[in-house]
């Protein structure tokens, strides 16, 4: 989809729909009142009787009838002004895409939603809020349905197929150039949302181990950066017995796949920033199994793994002038005759050993092989994302994901990162006395510590395996959607591409430091 930029001025500015926003309780003012003026006061009136009152969210549409160049005004509300974010302005970009898209337009021009404040309490930059406003338009329109095949379906993916043009308005004293700047990045870092979207939506008989380790080929091909991949018998010769003892159950159909991606932005300079993703292409719990209700969304839990292959897609589209690893371990978990089970011991790649009391635990058992496998890198920080347990969506529900970690100076540029993208995350304490609850009888620790606290003893088996700067980020809750929100469909959400690429920019900026 084309985005243009203009400054003509609302009133002459050609579309299908224009869309403008209003804050609630305000009233039309400079631009927005000239444009009112031309539609004989039909917002102010809208205003008045109380039709339209600005509350985030909200809609209207006023014709144009030949007063003003657009065929329509959309109006958006934004509710208090002193509420309104930049991850608000991301939600209403996508608000007036969606509408466009309702009443069949083929042409959206849209004035940029500029809150007061960004991030931190500071001013939000005008490319910052034209890359919230593509991301937003773009994430609104997609809809996970490449499955669908009748006729009801193909028509609603036509009418979406109809927006194919939009316009950014710059108002005055906004710079056409910095719009642009941020609308490009926009763009790919959208791209890249939707890219893991769709995979992490692909069932398990179309994303298997070898699928997904194809799919890294073919985005280092494309993206200019490199991807080794290590077949069952390398990891067995490596010593990486966590991913060797969950593929047992289906290591003769689905053998495992070991990513090992690399893109150097510095020409060999600095330490790398390593990225780990838990791949698990289908999870049934293993002999441990998991209940029937809800096993279908299993496909899911790969998205930690899809996040890291969408954020090498959109940080090498950017060019961004960093070195970056990614180890993404694939594998299912399923039960069978050859399946590990409750009461095994399990050696790590690092020599350190586990019991195996529950075989659903089975995310941090691969993800312990590839953060000591991380360590080969001498790594400036990690972050690995996973969704590992079911106890930080009982912990922060749907709006964050669990952070935890061994370096607070880490952490803290992660939540800054988090705070500008929208995709929250919450710290939760790795406290020493929590790690009685994985102390083991046979084995270094155990693989899981039970009920209490089973996000935190989670992270604190993934920190036996870490000497690094590290954070560790469960994403269990914040993957998938059940409804539909502004600019997330139903289903697979893509949570962390959009955090790591800013927090990538944020380091690059940085100079790494």
């Amino acid at each position: 989809m084309p985005f243009a930029v203009t400054t003509t001025p609302l009133a002459e500015t050609a579309a299908d729909v224009l869309a403008v926003g209003l804050f609630e309780g305000s009233r039309p003012d400079g631009a927005l009142a000239a444009l009112d003026r031309a539609l004989d006061g039909q917002i102010a009136h809208l205003l008045e009787t109380g039709d339209f009152t600005g509350k985030n969210g909200q809609t209207v549409v006023v014709y144009g009838r030949g007063r003003i160049a657009a065929t329509r005004l959309l109006v958006v509300g934004l509710g208090k002004e002193a509420d309104f974010t930049v991850d608000r302005a991301r939600q209403a970009a996508a608000r007036a895409a969606q509408r466009a898209r309702d009443v069949g337009a083929a042409h959206l021009a849209t004035t940029l939603f500029r809150p007061a404040r960004g991030a931190e309490g500071r001013p939000a930059g005008l490319a910052e809020v034209a890359q919230a406003a593509v991301e937003g338009i773009l994430l609104g329109l997609h809809r996970l349905d490449r499955f669908k095949t009748n006729a009801e379906d193909r028509e609603k993916a036509e009418k979406t197929a109809r927006l194919t043009q939009v316009t950014l308005v710059a108002g005055e004293g906004e710079a056409p150039g910095e719009v642009s700047a941020g609308a490009s990045v926009g763009e790919i870092v959208a791209g890249a949302v939707r890219f893991a979207r769709e995979l992490i939506a692909t069932p398990s008989n179309e994303a298997t181990p070898s699928r997904m380790a194809q799919y890294a080929r073919d985005l280092a091909a494309e993206g200019g950066f490199t991807a080794t991949i290590l077949g069952l018998e390398e990891l067995k010769a490596l010593g990486a017995g966590g991913i060797v003892a969950v593929n047992r159950g289906s290591h003769e159909f689905e053998p495992a796949r070991f990513g090992v991606l690399e893109y150097d932005g510095t020409g060999g300079a600095g330490a790398p920033v390593v990225l780990v993703g838990k791949g698990i292409t289908f999870d049934t719990g293993g002999i441990s199994l998991k209940p029937a209700e809800g096993m279908d969304r299993m496909k899911y839990d790969k998205a930690g793994s899809v996040a890291v292959l969408a954020t090498f897609k959109a940080v090498a589209a950017l060019k961004l002038p960093v070195r970056l690893v990614g180890l993404c371990p694939w594998t299912e978990n399923t039960p069978s005759g050859s399946a590990y089970r409750p009461g095994d011991v399990v050696r790590f790649l690092n020599g350190k050993t586990a019991e195996i009391v529950n075989t659903d635990a089975e995310g941090r058992v691969i993800l312990a092989d590839a953060l000591a496998y991380a360590s080969r890198y001498k790594p400036a920080a990690v972050i690995d994302l996973a969704t590992l347990t079911g106890a930080i969506k009982v912990a922060l529900g749907t709006e964050a994901a669990g952070l935890m970690t061994n370096d607070p100076a880490l952490a803290a540029r992660v939540k800054a990162a988090a705070e500008v993208s929208g995709e929250r995350v919450w710290e939760l304490p790795l406290f020493d006395e929590y790690r009685d609850l994985i102390k083991s009888d046979i084995a270094d620790i155990k693989n899981s510590g039970g009920r209490d606290a089973g996000s935190i003893t989670a992270a604190l088996f993934l920190k036996e395996f870490v000497d690094y700067p590290w954070v560790h980020l469960d994403i269990a809750g914040v993957s998938w959607a059940d409804k539909d929100r502004p600019y997330v469909p139903k289903g697979a959400v893509g949570f962390g591409v959009r955090l790591l690429v800013q927090f990538l920019r944020d380091w690059a900026r940085d100079g790494g430091r």
